[in-house]
């Protein structure tokens, strides 16, 4: 059967796709403390990947995990051999997050499926469901690392440099869950297989909420630059060593902690979001001066030139501040990503689907990196932003985004896809 029109497809079931978040929600590392807790490249993360294949197993699609663990479903088109359509998400998390980062994507995707099945509606084209793998850096300081490989942007030897808290690296890690980090290749993929791709994703902020605007069209998503500053002081007693003897690593990342802050509020850096999140310190006695200090720093912007000269003036900083203090120093490049511009073209057919709904929409930039911001380098990519709720705030228990502004979104992503199949069916028609 060929496409319906829009207004004749069934319409995204809220209490369906709560209870799918529930679900997914479900699936967390015990004991540790509220929220979700569901690592990159864990078996609760492929137990979550299993729980998505089984569902749309059941609908009858066709389905298959990647080499790099993404896990890809897809309804045929009645051409199978034309560019597909795609549309999903991820399923890790970062420590104790919320229920929605990433999940609110897939479950959508989810829906949209069972909507297409549901309702007999088959495109020319296949649409591809896809649930990637390990997006969040939380564990490996790389972000993205699924979609990374799909874009051929992420190798073997890549993987084995990248090391979690316990040393383990990415290529073990993901050897330990049943995957093979030796064939990325494998799950690279064709741009000539894809003609566009749709994420939907919870906005992680609070511009659509206070503005009752349920639908965030993303323009440009934020590069992001990680590094590992290692200072290396001198180990002694609290009490025996004066104020003027010591090598102290915690006040040196103390001063650079307030340096980054500064940087960054800075009006030349209008627009540059610069953090340390977590630091390592060691010995971590409380009666001993910290003898060195592991400080993470993240720096995000929507400005490429921006975002690299913030990270080389902290890294240039933090050297002058343990030069000063008799601290040892290393930098390290963890992770760098671009901005990226997303394309015109697929956000207008958005915005055509949102308007022919009724649905109230603004163009807005991500300042969270995506899936979407690396596959844009294989397939045009487009965005499609929900609501989130108590004051925006994500990577927390505290994120929330309301069913029903979930099941809008959802709404305008499957007749986005609609629309999307007969623009390029109308453009491959004028080519013929």
């Amino acid at each position: 059967m060929t496409a319906p029109a829009l207004a004749s497809l069934p319409r995204a079931d809220a209490g369906r796709l709560q209870a799918h978040l529930d679900a997914f929600a479900g699936l967390s590392e015990p004991g540790r403390g509220p929220g979700v807790t569901r690592l990159a490249y864990t078996p609760l993360e492929r137990r979550a990947h299993d729980r998505y294949a089984a569902h749309m197993r059941a609908l009858g699609l066709d389905v298959r995990t990647d080499t790099a663990g993404n896990t890809i479903a897809e309804l045929p088109g009645t051409t199978p051999e034309l560019p597909g359509l795609g549309t999903g998400s991820h399923l890790d998390s970062v420590p104790g997050a919320g229920a929605y980062d990433g999940i609110a994507g897939v479950v959508a995707a989810m829906e949209v499926a069972q909507l297409y099945v549901s309702s007999e509606t088959r495109l020319t084209r296949p649409v591809r469901f896809v649930a990637f793998a390990a997006e969040e850096g939380a564990r490996f300081g790389q972000a993205c690392t699924g979609s990374r490989i799909a874009a051929g942007l992420t190798g073997p030897a890549d993987l084995e440099t990248k090391q979690d808290a316990e040393c383990v690296s990415l290529a073990q890690a993901m050897t330990a869950v049943g995957l093979d980090p030796n064939d990325t290749e494998a799950a690279r993929w064709r741009g000539e297989d894809w003609a566009a791709f749709l994420e939907l994703h919870i906005e992680q902020g609070s511009l659509l909420a206070s503005e009752s605007v349920p639908l965030g069209l993303v323009d440009l998503i934020s590069g992001s630059t990680r590094l590992r500053l290692d200072l290396t002081g001198r180990a002694s007693h609290t009490g025996g060593t004066p104020m003027r003897l010591r090598a102290d690593a915690m006040a040196a990342a103390a001063e650079i902690i307030l340096m980054i802050e500064s940087l960054a509020n800075d009006s030349r850096h209008h627009g540059t979001r610069a953090t340390v999140g977590r630091m390592n310190v060691s010995p971590g006695s409380l009666t001993t001066i910290a003898g060195s200090v592991e400080v993470y720093v993240d720096v995000r912007d929507v400005d490429n030139d921006r975002q690299r000269l913030t990270a080389a003036e902290i890294v240039e900083g933090a050297q002058s501040i343990c030069s000063r203090r008799g601290i040892g120093y290393e930098s390290r490049l963890l992770a760098d990503a671009s901005p990226v511009i997303l394309p015109r073209w697929l956000r207008d057919t958005v915005a055509e689907a949102a308007t022919e709904a009724g649905v109230a929409h603004r163009v807005m930039p991500s300042g969270a990196s995506h899936d979407a911001q690396m596959i844009n380098h294989v397939v045009p990519t487009g965005m499609i932003f929900v609501p989130s709720h108590n004051g925006g705030v994500s990577h927390s228990p505290e994120e929330l985004t309301r069913p029903a502004e979930l099941a809008v979104g959802t709404d305008i992503l499957a007749a986005s896809l609609l629309r999307l199949e007969a623009r390029l069916s109308a453009q491959e028609a004028l080519v013929a």
